[in-house]
């Protein structure tokens, strides 16, 4: 009985025990070459997957960047279209009525646009539409351009008109400014013979003594002639003398009658002293005197005379002190 069933249970012997374990070996590693399979396509699918949303990753990026990009051409073609817009309004002011309109086409563009590039996500439909409007723009500019151009050639052709005519009158005027200067000119006085004459006061300036030496000077004395004149009108006609110390400062004293005057370029013009002299047409004035007193002493050195007469200079001297 015991052996029938050691031959009934393959285990119970040696060749049945190996056939076992053989046999559940084998199934082991069937396991194992299941998981492992399983995990080569989990590992596999994983790559794979990874490597499709670093692509689209990629994509997406390459988007963003393409219309970033977009974004910032649209931009740059916008501003210019304004300021482009803008040196128009400037250049002609007619336009800032029409161009401005709140309710005009242009200003709706204007509107339109600057919502568009105020979005921060805005589309790549977005931004299509703002560079058909900048278009549209940059048209309605080109046409006030092309306006601007044929008025300004109407009224280049009206300035040329108007610039032969004011050219003629111009050349009639200055014709007759010469002849009025040559005039002005003419009458202008002449001086001549001028002396300065260094004067020493003595018993109380009854008695009068040239002297060279700048110790002993009270006053100067200016002589001059005026010549005949042709010219000149009868009448008072006023002389400015300047009179400059070796310093190169002019000798000034309002109380002693220095002031200022004008040059014939209308400069101002300092004076020492101011001489009235009667004239007649066509006849000379001799001996034309006038003094000048000072407060302070005399410096050694040379003084110098300009006489001036109706803004011009018309004669001139010096004398030297020791």
């Amino acid at each position: 009985m015991s052996q029938d069933l050691n031959q009934n249970n393959p285990q119970s012997t040696p060749q049945g025990q190996n056939s076992y374990q053989n046999s559940k070996k084998n199934n082991n590693n069937l396991i194992f070459g299941i998981i492992i399979a399983v995990l080569a396509i989990i590992i596999i699918y994983l790559f794979i997957d990874r490597n499709k949303r670093n692509n689209e990753n990629q994509q997406l990026s390459v988007q963003v960047d393409s219309v970033t990009l977009d974004r910032n051409n649209v931009k740059t073609e916008y501003d210019a279209a304004l300021a482009r817009l803008d040196d128009l309004v400037s250049k002609n002011s007619a336009l800032n009525t029409e161009i401005n309109d709140k309710n005009g086409e242009i200003a709706k563009m204007k509107e339109e646009l600057k919502t568009i590039m105020n979005k921060k996500n805005a589309t790549a439909s977005d931004l299509a539409r703002a560079r058909k409007l900048i278009d549209e723009l940059n048209a309605k500019t080109k046409g006030y351009e092309e306006r601007i151009a044929e008025l300004e050639g109407e009224n280049k052709n009206l300035n040329d008109a108007n610039t032969n005519l004011t050219k003629e009158r111009d050349s009639t005027v200055t014709e007759n400014v010469g002849l009025q200067q040559k005039v002005r000119l003419g009458a202008v006085l002449h001086t001549s013979n001028i002396r300065m004459v260094p004067i020493d006061l003595r018993r109380g300036g009854k008695k009068e003594k040239e002297t060279e030496k700048a110790r002993r000077v009270d006053l100067l004395r200016i002589y001059f002639d005026i010549d005949e004149n042709r010219i000149a009108e009868n009448g008072t006609k006023e002389l400015y003398l300047r009179i400059t110390g070796p310093d190169g400062k002019l000798l000034s004293n309002a109380a002693y009658g220095s002031g200022i005057t004008t040059t014939a370029d209308g400069a101002s013009l300092n004076y020492t002293l101011q001489k009235q002299v009667s004239l007649q047409q066509n006849q000379p004035v001799k001996d034309v005197m006038i003094d000048w007193h000072q407060d302070s002493d005399y410096q050694k050195g040379a003084y110098a005379i300009e006489i001036y007469n109706d803004g011009y200079k018309v004669g001139g001297g010096s004398v030297t002190l020791h």
